[in-house]
């Protein structure tokens, strides 16, 4: 018999597959609820790991470590889609899983997750599955180029993306994600020519309980989100579309969590749906000084089945900058005597062991009257922090 999602009689644990910062903030939102959290990661010592007696650091690939993990966990959720939704099955035979696994596998691949939204009546750029270089440049051909060629799973910060300006450079993509031991399944969008890129986090518990966050703007550089501005700097009436958008995409997966929606405002005023995180999300670290209730918390809330927090900011505006690994090292900063210098600024440095270019090591909020102060107070504080 599944536990019950809450007992007033017991401490409840909650069982997190991962164990990075997005783990790690969740946790300290959870500890501060008075729950217990159980880590289960590929190696010891992770960011969310050191944090608890109940880490699990075979990974989940190791039956015997998973089954130790399953058993002292009442309820667990993930922070990353890469898990199979095969052994979340096994696991939801055991336990309650939350987002579901029938709401990640609808995710973990991208070319069914467009499907699913587009089905949805979700907007979304062009897209087909690219399962021949000849596919590639037929869909070219009806849609011009430049295209984006993606990996259908495993891809994040811009790893398994690819832009394509060409017919000529179509092989040398396929041959760079379809050669090697592990070929990945390919996908094929148009290219969307945006004005700005958004983001909006959606929490939403088992009753179908529903908090929309303020839509954000998220800036990229090198396919790594660097920067976030929240509210987003545009007419309101694009933010509350992305927040509508955001919801349904949520919905139409029947997902329980904390999800990050990506969105494309595009050059003529059309809002696309671009994708969707089925956990805590990096546009969303702003909420932990700027909102009422933080994304984490939220989460804990959401797969616990407990009323959900006020996701309304608090502040003005708010700026988050993520602080990037700039060498491979050691995952101790230099120092951040300079960024502590500054009011009106938090920093996060997550503790990984260790450091390679541009890896999310840490990151540093700001608030201010506007989004230009918050945003200015965030780079100054960020200036010269380095890994």
């Amino acid at each position: 018999m599944l536990p019950s999602p809450y007992d007033p009689a017991r401490v409840l644990t909650i069982g997190i597959i991962g164990g990075g910062q997005l783990a790690k903030m969740t946790a300290m939102a959870a500890y501060r609820l008075g729950l217990r959290v159980a880590i289960i990661e590929h190696g010891a010592n992770s960011p969310a790991g050191v944090m608890t007696k109940l880490e699990f650091p075979r990974g989940w690939t190791d039956a015997e470590e998973l089954e130790r993990f399953i058993t002292v966990s009442d309820i667990i959720t993930l922070e990353n889609e890469f898990v199979a939704p095969e052994l979340l099955e096994q696991i939801a035979r055991r336990r309650l899983v939350f987002p579901e696994p029938k709401s990640v596998a609808l995710v973990r691949d991208k070319l069914v997750q467009k499907r699913t939204m587009r089905t949805a009546g979700i907007p979304t750029p062009a897209f087909a599955d690219a399962d021949s270089p000849e596919a590639i440049a037929d869909f070219a051909r009806e849609h011009g180029y430049p295209v984006v060629v993606k990996t259908r799973t495993f891809g994040y910060d811009g790893y398994g993306n690819a832009l394509v300006g060409s017919e000529q450079e179509i092989a040398a993509v396929w041959h760079r994600f379809r050669s090697g031991e592990h070929p990945r399944a390919l996908m094929v969008e148009s290219f969307v020519h945006f004005r700005m890129e958004l983001a909006v986090i959606v929490a939403r518990n088992r009753r179908g309980e529903c908090v929309v966050y303020p839509c954000v703007q998220t800036i990229q550089e090198n396919h790594i989100c660097r920067a976030v501005v929240a509210p987003a700097p545009l007419e309101e009436r694009y933010r509350q579309q992305a927040q509508r958008i955001a919801q349904r995409a949520v919905e139409a997966i029947g997902g329980v969590g904390v999800f990050g929606v990506e969105l494309f405002l595009g050059s003529t005023g059309e809002l696309l749906f671009n994708e969707i995180a089925p956990r805590p999300h990096n546009s969303g670290h702003y909420t932990i000084e700027a909102c009422q209730t933080s994304q984490f918390e939220n989460c804990v809330r959401a797969v616990c089945n407990l009323p959900l927090g006020d996701p309304a900011m608090i502040v003005p505006a708010a700026a988050m900058i993520n602080l990037l690994g700039e060498r491979h090292g050691t995952g101790i900063p230099d120092s951040p005597i300079e960024a502590l210098r500054h009011g009106h600024a938090w920093l996060h440095i997550y503790g990984k062991n260790d450091s390679r270019i541009g890896r999310k090591m840490g990151h540093i909020t700001a608030v201010g009257a506007t989004v230009e102060e918050a945003l200015h107070r965030a780079r100054t504080a960020a200036d010269g922090f380095v890994w």
